[in-house]
């Protein structure tokens, strides 16, 4: 188990008080009732928030004619052309 740091947090009473009801009636602690929610909700949020690349892409129309039909080699080599690559 990892380390623990006590802090104190406001919690609405009614929630509260159910959040205890729970954990008495399960038999386990308030803290770890409330440690099980608060992973849940950070791995919810998580799944929720895909990684998203910026779009960094600038103004064009795309690959020109002569690129349509190339591989990436062919595209490669023609943006190094010249360039001592």
């Amino acid at each position: 188990m990892g380390t623990h740091m006590k802090t104190t947090i406001e919690i609405a009473d009614a929630l509260l008080d159910q959040a205890r009801a729970t954990a008495a009636q399960e038999g386990t602690t308030l803290r770890s009732l409330v440690e099980e929610g608060l992973r849940a909700a950070l791995d919810r949020r998580r799944v929720q928030r895909p990684f998203r690349l910026e779009d960094a892409s600038f103004g064009g129309e795309g690959l020109q004619d002569e690129f349509l039909a190339a591989d990436g080699a062919d595209v490669l080599r023609a943006a190094y052309e010249g360039r001592g690559g």
